[in-house]
């Protein structure tokens, strides 16, 4: 259940404050969200999430409010460069950046069994293979029995 947005006419650094914000979210919370902020990107945003959301319904049959915005990425598209004349004959560049959004949900009891499941890259077995910290009296015995 996902939609992409193809070169979409402004910088990728811009458009990953909206992102960041939808990203976990419930997709009645990132609709509402995305409704009252006050940024350009949130309207093509909103559009997206939308075309998700009717992806889910015509190819999975699911219902909106059971759905969670799992993965949102921006990645930066093609660049057009432009040349603005300066002074005593020199030319500066200007970037239009354009860039690409992709938005993936999955169903809100799907995302929960993943978070509990302690899936990630922090998971409890890093925690076991970490060493405890060393007390006062250890490090003096390790700087003795180094000498």
């Amino acid at each position: 259940m996902q939609a992409h947005l193809r070169n979409y006419r402004q910088s990728p650094r811009k458009v990953r404050l909206v992102v960041d914000q939808i990203r976990g979210k419930r997709v009645p919370e990132a609709l509402a969200f995305l409704s009252f902020t006050s940024k350009r990107a949130s309207l093509p945003i909103k559009k997206l999430l939308e075309s998700a959301i009717a992806n889910a319904k015509n190819n999975f049959k699911t219902d909106a409010a059971d759905l969670v915005v799992s993965k949102c990425s921006v990645d930066q598209g093609a660049t057009q460069w432009r040349w603005m004349p300066r002074a005593r004959g020199a030319t500066a560049p200007i970037r239009k950046r354009t860039c690409h959004v992709s938005i993936e949900l999955t169903e809100a009891s799907a995302a929960g069994a993943k978070q509990a499941g302690g899936g990630g890259k922090k998971g409890s077995s890093e925690a076991a293979n970490r060493k405890a910290p060393k007390t006062a009296k250890a490090k003096k015995a390790t700087k003795a029995a180094k000498k």
